[in-house]
């Protein structure tokens, strides 16, 4: 009996990874090297307050204060189910009076005892509901990987949107008073008769335009604020300024590994597997509903009325299924089909991964190209807007010229502030895309 009980089958079959037909490498040229996710590269930005505000999301953000709270949980899970390798222990009571033809008057009876139960793991049920419980708790805590990164990147780059309106509000200011002076000259022209009113009518356009710019930065300016406060955790309130948008240090090169490190880098990915793996293990707890469950049961006590009358019973109990018309076989083919169902799920969230930076990787390229470009219409317009005025002022063009070079002056100034933040943009979501970021996530929670 005891050979018996000591030892158990396995039913089911344990998680193997699946073999991902991935890329060898990425499209773009980018280095090689192991990427390195496991750096605060938020602060190669070296934006004191950028740093600062990041800081405090980790800690205050209320979906990373829900994650802590879900890990939190699942850990609980995990030990209430290593509950099931010991034996329960139950007290009891009862107590009764009767009437009996041969004793007269009553007969009481009170008993108090103890139940001991045990369910020998025949089928190692048990151990793979542990195991189970495991892996939900490692898929929760790589579920609170991702969202500190997916809170580090959007508050970078809210940041940095920011500063870029900043910069862009900056100009636009620049670019009335600009416009004002025009104005005023113009309409000095206009009351000595040297210019027509359609020439001063399209200053007085000209210079709307740029108010009219004014109140967008203003506006996107508080929207933008009031989204950081909700990633702070906090109550929508003025966000402090650091470093101003040309001052931020663009990040050198960035090594992007090789495809097959994403497995082990994305919390993402990690995540969905350790899902399927918990998915798998419970192929073997149906299949396990099949076969017979074994208990043990002791139990003691005493009649406390005469305490010298003890009783005790050990017990053993076998109840396996015999006909339920297919429904532990359904219930395994369920379990089949819900893995099945997390495999592509699996396999998707990697194919995104892929795509996520293959994507960054070319806006990282491109933008650098882009702003380059911006940067060289910026200064060409700016030059051209200055001597198209002296031409005017010398009688040579019409003010037509002028007005259409100076609009593209303005527009190229701002184009070039957007192509700027986007570069920077691009660097946050290629390190977001490599999983980077997330080294310092336990100590961060540790503070909570």
């Amino acid at each position: 009996m005891l050979i018996f009980i000591t030892q158990s089958c396995k039913i089911g079959e344990d998680y193997t990874r699946e073999e991902q037909n991935t890329l060898i490498t990425y499209r773009q040229n980018f280095p090689k090297d192991s990427a390195i996710s496991n750096i605060p590269w938020w602060k190669l930005f070296n934006d004191p307050v950028l740093v600062g505000l990041i800081d405090t999301a980790l800690v205050n953000n209320k979906n990373i204060q829900i994650a802590i709270s879900r890990i939190e949980e699942s850990q609980l899970h995990l030990e209430i189910s290593k509950s099931g390798f010991y034996p329960s222990v139950n007290y009891g009571a009862n107590g009764s009076s009767g009437v009996n033809s041969e004793i007269s008057g009553f007969n009481n009876s009170i008993a108090g005892g103890v139940n001991v139960s045990y369910t020998v793991d025949l089928w190692q049920k048990i151990r793979t509901l542990n195991k189970v419980a495991l892996q939900e708790y490692l898929a929760t805590e790589e579920a609170y990987k991702s969202l500190n990164i997916s809170v580090i990147s959007a508050t970078a780059k809210a940041y940095i949107s920011l500063r870029d309106l900043d910069n862009r509000l900056v100009i636009a200011k620049k670019t009335t008073k600009n416009f004002q002076e025009n104005l005023d000259v113009m309409q000095a022209r206009f009351n000595a008769g040297f210019i027509s009113e359609v020439d001063l009518s399209q200053a007085k356009i000209q210079l709307s335009e740029a108010k009219t710019a004014i109140e967008i930065f203003n506006r996107s300016r508080i929207q933008i604020e009031n989204s950081i406060s909700v990633l702070l955790g906090a109550f929508p309130r003025n966000i402090p300024r650091g470093l101003p948008l040309y001052e931020q240090i663009s990040i050198p090169e960035i090594p992007v590994g090789l495809p097959s490190e994403l497995l082990d880098r994305r919390p993402d990915v990690l995540e969905a597997e350790k899902k399927l793996h918990a998915q798998t293990l419970r192929i073997g707890v149906a299949e396990s509903l099949k076969y017979p469950s074994l208990t043990l049961n002791l139990n003691m006590g005493a009649q406390l009325i005469t305490p010298s009358f003890l009783f005790a019973d050990l017990g053993a109990q076998i109840l396996g299924p015999i006909f339920n018309a297919g429904k532990l076989q359904k219930g395994v083919e369920v379990e089949e089909a819900r893995t099945k169902q997390l495999l592509y799920n699996y396999q998707s969230v990697f194919l995104v991964a892929l795509q996520e930076v293959e994507d960054a990787m070319i806006a990282v390229d491109t933008y650098k190209k882009e702003y380059d470009l911006r940067n060289e219409q910026m200064q060409l317009s700016t030059k051209a807007a200055q001597l198209s005025w002296v031409r005017y002022d010398g009688g040579l063009t019409s003010y037509l010229e002028v007005l259409n070079l100076q609009s593209s002056q303005f527009n190229a100034e701002l184009k070039a502030s957007e192509a700027f933040k986007q570069e920077l943009t691009s660097i946050i979501n290629l390190y977001e895309a490599l999983g980077g970021g997330w080294f310092s996530d336990s100590k961060n929670r540790n503070n909570n």
